[in-house]
């Protein structure tokens, strides 16, 4: 018996590590892996394809496991082997992870995704032959023609973040449009709102690259051990609001890039390109940063991963449904980051999983404040408990990206860097000239 379970055991192990690889034992990245990354890329497409035509449930319960082999495989396969580009080995297992969540979307919604007022996917909500009058489905022929439609359906479901098309998004925060939405006068908005965000982002990298071991591609920890106590956490703070303010600038850079593309090249509505986040800095309770305020584009990865089977779980058990589903979602965003980093060569880290964790605490802490004191969360004293939290409660978690070489990767090309083509020459030149003047 024991034999046997060994043998499972090591099988189980080597069958892990033909799809997630060691580190040195990855295929470096070479112009020939976009072929194997588009041909790795078909299962999903077709699962995508399929979500959009009804009576496929049976077929898309098929094609799942070739698509989440295929997608883990490129992902955690291939890597990046230039020390500076190994921060783009955790962009792609980001990438892929996305994509398995969607992967399971497509094939465990049984109806299909359905886009608002449909019943089946491409029918309006009407009456029908093949309907009730409540509606349910009652024989439902495989829909398997291929035409244009076909496509777009798969381009749209594959891409869409948010969904705000769809009906899953019922209850996604959508920010209030902030730019006019006169097409012309969009796109020079989202124009200026793209280079204010690269020229930040730029002058926010450039410093952080500066600070020893945190800016190599090595890495290293931003809490320096050989500065007195009070020197050490006002540098790692520094440090650590760099880095969230160039994570901000960052999303805010690229999102402003696909609308451009999106608005300008392929002719989409602004209307469906509403702010990607609502001014996080302001807020007043974990509640309202999380649920309204901070992103929401993995809200629906997170509960693909964890929400809605945890969810599952706790209303089978008798326990809070609203509860697991919040778990589920921070457990999934805690796994989420730090498996993909993995991708990077440096292990796992408990920090980033402590902190994501710890948010359902602090989120039931706020529901327990309101039930006790009749008062919501809020004001000034609300937003310097957001502060404490994101500022100081979040150190480890950046502390431990740092350590594993986030600082120290490629995000701006130097020749497209304007802080490194003219900001740090300047400074150089500035300061070398007042030494020799002394």
């Amino acid at each position: 018996m024991n034999q046997l379970l060994d043998e499972i055991s090591t099988g189980g192990y080597r069958a892990f590590r033909a799809l997630i690889p060691e580190p040195h034992d990855r295929i470096p990245v070479a112009p020939s892996t976009i072929i194997v990354a588009a041909a790795a890329s078909l299962p999903f497409a077709l699962l995508a394809a399929m979500s959009r035509r009804p009576g496929t449930y049976v077929i898309r319960l098929l094609l799942l496991p070739s698509a989440i082999v295929s997608i883990v495989k490129v992902a955690f396969g291939y890597a990046w082997m230039t020390p500076m580009l190994n921060v783009y080995n955790w962009g792609q297992c980001l990438l892929a992870e996305v994509l398995i969540a969607k992967a399971l979307e497509f094939t465990f919604t049984k109806e299909g995704m359905l886009k608002r007022d449909e019943i089946l996917p491409g029918q309006l909500q009407k009456a029908h032959s093949d309907h009730d009058t409540n509606g349910s489905v009652t024989s439902v022929e495989p829909d398997l023609r291929i035409d244009a439609s076909l496509i777009t359906d798969a381009i749209d479901v594959a891409h869409t973040m948010r969904g705000l098309s769809y009906q899953y998004s019922a209850g996604v925060r959508v920010p209030p449009h902030t730019r006019p939405l006169e097409r012309r006068a969009f796109l020079g908005a989202t124009l200026r709102s793209f280079i204010t965000n690269f020229l930040i982002l730029d002058l926010l990298e450039t410093f952080l690259k500066l600070f020893p071991n945190v800016g190599s591609p090595s890495g290293g920890s931003m809490f320096y051990p050989t500065l007195p106590l009070v020197t050490r956490y006002t540098v790692s703070t520094v440090i650590h609001v760099l880095t969230g303010t160039c994570l901000l600038a960052g999303f805010g850079m690229v999102y402003d890039l696909i609308t451009l593309l999106a608005v300008g090249v392929v002719g989409g509505s602004p209307l469906r390109w509403p702010p990607v986040m609502e001014n996080p800095w302001i807020s007043q309770s974990m509640h309202e940063f999380w649920g309204l305020r901070w992103h929401q584009l993995l809200r629906q990865t997170f509960l693909a991963f964890g929400g809605y089977p945890l969810q599952y779980v706790f209303k089978r058990l008798h326990l809070p449904s609203d509860f697991g589903m919040v778990f589920g979602a921070f457990l999934a965003s805690a796994l989420f980051h730090e498996c993909s980093i993995y991708s990077m060569g440096k292990g796992f880290d408990p920090a980033p999983v402590i902190f994501f964790l710890t948010q359902v605490l602090v989120l039931a802490a706020e529901r327990i404040w309101r039930h006790v004191t009749g008062r919501r969360v809020g004001g000034w004293p609300g937003t310097l408990w957001v502060y404490a939290i994101l500022f100081f409660g979040a150190q480890p978690m950046i502390d431990s990206w740092h350590r594993r070489g986030l600082g120290g990767g490629l995000i701006i090309p130097p020749f497209l860097s304007p802080a490194r083509l003219v900001l740090v020459p300047l400074i150089k030149r500035v300061l070398v000239s007042s030494l020799t003047s002394t």
